[in-house]
């Protein structure tokens, strides 16, 4: 079951939000570091396209672990940013980069992710990018 977080991962790299979206649930429940829980596909697709106009990030030094039913996973990677525009309530975006510790939680259930759950240290990236 880790080869759909992995292609989850390898999608989230390649910016292909719709190779990302095929490896979810219909009813995917995305739990945000900061904010509300989206539910379903359409929602995680309006996220990534915010995201995506916002943000240019891409993911390394990722280790995936899994339980042994294959039905949780985690991961652990640093994320590799440039702010691009500026996010509604956050510092004022002016091309700055940023290197960010963040690890994942997902459910799977029939070889699928029906859960993403995300976790970084927002007062570190603040910090990095009002540098």
């Amino acid at each position: 079951m880790m080869q759909v977080v992995t292609r989850y991962f390898d999608a989230f790299n390649a910016g292909d939000t719709d190779a990302m979206l095929a490896c979810l649930t219909d009813d995917v429940a995305h739990h945000v570091n900061e904010g509300q829980v989206r539910k379903g596909r359409t929602a995680f697709a309006e996220f990534c396209a915010h995201m995506s106009r916002c943000y240019a990030e891409t993911l390394s030094d990722i280790v995936i672990l899994s339980d042994p039913s294959g039905t949780r996973a985690a991961a652990e990677y640093v994320v590799n940013g440039t702010y691009l525009v500026t996010d509604e309530g956050l510092p004022e975006a002016h091309g700055q980069t940023y290197q960010l510790p963040a690890g994942s939680f997902f459910d799977i259930v029939d070889r699928r992710i029906a859960r993403v759950t995300t976790y970084y240290n927002l007062a570190d990236w603040t910090r990095q990018v009002s540098a």
